[in-house]
């Protein structure tokens, strides 16, 4: 089916075979003086060497991105590092690798991270394993740290407040470094009290009050007391004595330690008794209820990608290098869908086709003209650029507007070297033959091999049962690289 499907076995015998017979060559050469060797480094993996595995899945939710009403995650592939497995069974213990718990998952959309979802347990819905957890936010980016403000020495002169330490002598320091002024007698100040209850007028000039007024003698004090209950000597007055009916703390004596009745738990060597355990989840209960059933006509798919590795973002925008292209290639591809779905703009009508034929008279109707085309419901254009300077992938989507039963159509194209539309998948199905041919809906792009080119993921939604599928657009083709298991689908056209 592609390259994927070549056993790795015999590309080793391959290799071994080559390896062998240039061992006479790498020893002549070695006789030979070095020459300027290749910089790149081919190194083989060692077989108990752990694989690096890259996960694919497809979250489903309900509501706000990043604040979903319910969301689900789908496993739909894991590479090994050699081929692509189905995720919905790879090491299935009961649940897949792919859904154990506390795995993370970055959402994509276009190649671009919009957060992350981390698994915390699993289920089943209608036989296919699904993943349950909470969507997180990407972190924000740290903000830069401020840096200091400038002090500019040569500015004398600034209007902001400066504080100035007051000499001993009541004025300003004798630096210089603040200009002194006229001392305001109304501005109050403040002045280290001595034990005279004078205020300083009774004992040595330390005492000065700086010409302030006389202290209060009303004003309440707080005075160290002595040991004998009494206010200490030297103080103007004396304190009251203790209110004996006033309630004080004290440290009481220490109190013996209480001694409680301990009697034995009733049943305690039952041993079907059930016990609560501290620890993390197992990843199989039920962690997060199960919200999102079925297929809800609201449903919003991104892509998730699951990688130990951290990798930068691959976005997949094509970039036109001129923008009336885009409109020309979605205008020819409507037609191509139109068409697929019996819906192209009707013929001229028999008068019309006489009258381009014969002289047109004055008194002659107009010729009838060509009925609108029927609109396209649901369309969903789309351009890739699947791989660093590749062209344009083009995808359509759309279904028929008519009565039952509806059709659908699923349109890959790119353009040719002339700027005219080459369909490399058609897809065409209608409500009642889901069972036989699916309807193709896109998902996104993603690299599921982690080569830098990315894979176009579809949606096969049949008749109660659905597939998921990743298509690698190459050379002008499409090719199928791989699809999570059931029933595979087939009847796809190729043009």
């Amino acid at each position: 089916m592609g390259f994927i499907d070549m056993p790795s076995k015999l590309f080793s015998k391959r290799t071994s075979r080559a390896l062998a017979g240039s061992l006479f060559a790498v020893a002549l050469v070695s006789a030979v003086p070095a020459w300027p060797q290749y910089p790149g480094q081919v190194s083989k993996k060692s077989k108990d060497a752990a694989p690096e595995l890259r996960a694919i899945a497809v979250l489903e939710w309900t509501g706000d991105i990043g604040k979903p009403k319910a969301a689900r995650i789908v496993p739909v592939t894991i590479f090994d590092g050699e081929k692509l497995q189905d995720a919905g069974i790879y090491l299935a213990r009961p649940q897949p690798l792919a859904l154990t718990g506390e795995v993370e998952y970055e959402l994509k959309q276009n190649g671009k991270t919009l957060g992350f979802f981390d698994i915390q347990n699993a289920g089943q819905e209608q036989g296919t394993w699904v993943g349950y957890g909470k969507w997180k936010p990407l972190p924000r980016p740290k903000p830069a740290p401020a840096s200091p403000a400038k002090v500019d020495e040569g500015v004398v002169e600034d209007d902001k407040p400066v504080l100035h330490r007051k000499s001993s002598s009541g004025g300003s320091s004798g630096s210089g470094s603040a200009p002194s002024g006229p001392v305001d007698p109304d501005r109050p100040t403040l002045h280290k009290s001595t034990s005279d209850d004078g205020g300083g007028s009774g004992s040595s000039g330390s005492t000065d009050n700086g010409g302030g007024p006389a202290p209060d003698p009303d004003r309440p004090k707080l005075e160290k007391k002595t040991p004998d209950n009494s206010s200490s000597t030297g103080s103007a007055g004396t304190n009251p004595a203790p209110d004996p009916n006033r309630s004080t703390l004290s440290k009481g004596a220490p109190q013996p330690d209480y001694l409680g009745n301990v009697s034995a738990v009733r049943n305690a060597d039952d041993s079907d008794r059930p016990t609560l355990k501290h620890g993390k989840s197992a990843g199989v209960t039920a962690d997060v209820t199960p919200t999102l059933i079925g297929l809800p006509h609201d449903l919003q798919q991104a892509v998730a990608v699951s990688d130990a590795k951290n990798r930068p973002d691959h976005p997949w925008t094509f970039s036109w290098a001129n923008p009336d292209d885009e409109g020309k290639m979605r205008a020819a591809l409507e037609d191509i869908a139109r068409e697929a779905l019996g819906a192209s703009p009707a013929a001229p009508a028999a008068g019309a086709r006489r009258a381009a034929t014969t002289p047109a008279r004055k008194s002659a109707k107009p010729a009838a003209t060509a009925q609108a085309s029927e609109p396209l419901e649901d369309e969903e254009f789309r351009v890739f650029e699947l791989a660093y300077g590749a062209g344009a992938t083009l995808v359509l989507t759309a279904r028929s507007s008519g009565p039952t039963p509806q059709k659908f159509v699923t349109i890959v194209a790119q353009p040719d070297l002339y700027g005219n539309v080459r369909v490399l998948l058609k897809s065409v199905t209608d409500t009642a033959h889901l069972d036989e041919t699916p309807r193709m809906r896109l998902v996104d792009a993603v690299d599921a091999l982690a080569d830098n080119r990315g894979e176009l993921l579809f949606e096969l939604r049949g008749d109660g049962s659905r597939q998921f599928a990743l298509y690698r657009i190459y050379r002008g083709t499409a090719e199928k690289l791989f699809v999570t298991g059931g029933v595979v689908y087939g009847n796809i056209s190729r043009e």
